[in-house]
């Protein structure tokens, strides 16, 4: 599976200029790609030298893997993993380096940039694709789990939206999961983006399970109060409505798998 997965993605990138013409989202292509474009990153806030990144960072990975246990997906040696909307494959080296093969592993990403910059990061064994996650060239359940991370919310086109979400339930295998992580609120500074709330969610995956839990001190507390006291932080981290993110995990409706919403 993951040679003809890879010889599928190459071919599709090599094609991929031809076809973004035609595709019937280009206008809410062009949009994300001009509001990436304004965007200026403050790469020190993801610094490791900053403990408001450093506390995020280790809260998201302590939940994530108590949930990929408990759902029998470690180890993930032998996983087959996809990422759509992958970026600089922040999430991608984070599967790695809990025990995913870089060669089970594709991210699918818009952005060209986004993509170069990720294949300088990962392992060369990883296939980075460079096109719309609503049109994804891989068969019915070719994938233990999808992930998604702040992708979401960079969508603003709700028929887009709902094909994503389509399409990262067609390709997932009937005991997989897609590991959801995105902001519910919307960003008072950044009007390109909008929170998506657990009813959009639930309704983006009808007939599916829903284990979401509010994580994520809103970034402004934690940027500030973790360079001080992490128990402050930790304490507040705790208060549902001052958490930022939905994190968790969706599952496709099967046997034992009631939707929970």
């Amino acid at each position: 599976m993951p040679d003809r997965l890879t010889a599928t993605s190459r071919a599709d990138a090599a094609s991929r200029d031809a076809a973004v013409a035609t595709t019937p989202w280009a206008r809410e292509e062009a949009r994300i790609r001009a509001a990436y474009s304004r965007r200026t990153h403050d790469g020190a806030q993801y610094s490791w030298a900053r403990m408001g990144h450093v506390f995020q960072a280790q809260e998201r990975e302590r939940y994530l893997l108590r949930t990929l246990r408990r759902h029998g997906m470690l180890p993930l040696a032998d996983k087959r993993i996809l990422e759509v909307g992958s970026g600089t494959g922040g999430r991608l080296r984070d599967f790695i380096k809990w025990g995913a093969t870089p060669e089970n592993m594709i991210g699918v990403e818009l952005l060209p940039d986004e993509v170069a910059k990720a294949r300088a990061l990962l392992p060369p064994g990883v296939t980075l694709l460079c096109r719309n996650a609503a049109d994804l060239p891989f068969p019915p359940a070719a994938f233990d789990i999808v992930l998604q991370s702040t992708m979401f919310t960079s969508v603003l086109d709700p028929a887009l939206k709902r094909r994503v979400a389509q399409e990262m339930v067609r390709v997932l295998k009937p005991t997989g999961l897609i590991v959801w992580s995105d902001f519910r609120f919307n960003n008072p500074w950044n009007h390109d983006v909008r929170g998506i709330a657990k009813r959009e969610i639930t309704e983006l995956f009808p007939l599916c399970r829903v284990e979401l839990r509010r994580t994520g001190l809103a970034p402004p507390l934690a940027r500030r109060l973790a360079e001080y006291s992490w128990l402050a932080t930790y304490l507040l981290s705790q208060v549902p409505w001052l958490c930022a993110h939905y994190l968790g995990v969706i599952l496709p409706p099967g046997p034992g798998r009631d939707a929970i919403h």
